[in-house]
């Protein structure tokens, strides 16, 4: 059985102090828990998918989020953490909530059987981006101690409906 991490969002803007997303309502990074996980995970695949948001200065999204990732600055970019392992995998780049979504993800999901997942926001990203896979009938594998979101109860929302509805493994 073939497998691969996806790392999910794991960007400036969303992870590090003075992220534009990246602090939960009391003001605390909420992604900064999550990090050490993420990077051990990252060590120990052999492939590894770093899913990057990215979008334009005039996105629609921005109708509803504040301005982040926007392509070229750095709030777009890996964390630091992460950053010596870039090379190691395949970056693609999305404009929405789901990585499949005018990305080539589709056509790569096509070559494992197997996904784990690890990333930001729990109740965003991560949970479209599962959903998609479940559809496609992929073995899904979501880390609790991997995902995190600015929102506690979407957080628990989510890891729900991955589990239940779904049929994800939350490990």
């Amino acid at each position: 059985m073939k497998k691969v991490l996806l790392v999910i969002d794991m960007l400036k803007d969303f992870c590090t102090e003075g992220g534009v997303l990246a602090s939960d309502q009391s003001g605390n990074v909420y992604a900064v828990d999550i990090v050490p996980f993420v990077v051990e995970k990252t060590r120990e695949f052999e492939d590894v998918i770093f899913i990057c948001d990215h979008h334009e200065p005039n996105d629609l999204e921005f109708n509803r989020f504040p301005v982040h990732c926007v392509k070229g600055t750095e709030g777009a970019e890996l964390i630091d953490e992460l950053r010596e392992f870039k090379d190691k995998g395949i970056v693609i780049h999305k404009q929405r909530y789901s990585s499949f979504f005018n990305t080539n993800l589709g056509e790569l999901a096509e070559d494992y059987d197997e996904f784990h997942l690890v990333g930001v926001c729990t109740n965003i990203c991560v949970l479209y981006t599962a959903e998609e896979l479940c559809n496609l009938d992929k073995r899904v594998f979501v880390y609790t101690k991997g995902v995190a979101s600015f929102d506690a109860e979407g957080h628990k929302f989510a890891l729900q409906q991955m589990e239940q509805v779904l049929g994800a493994k939350i490990v």
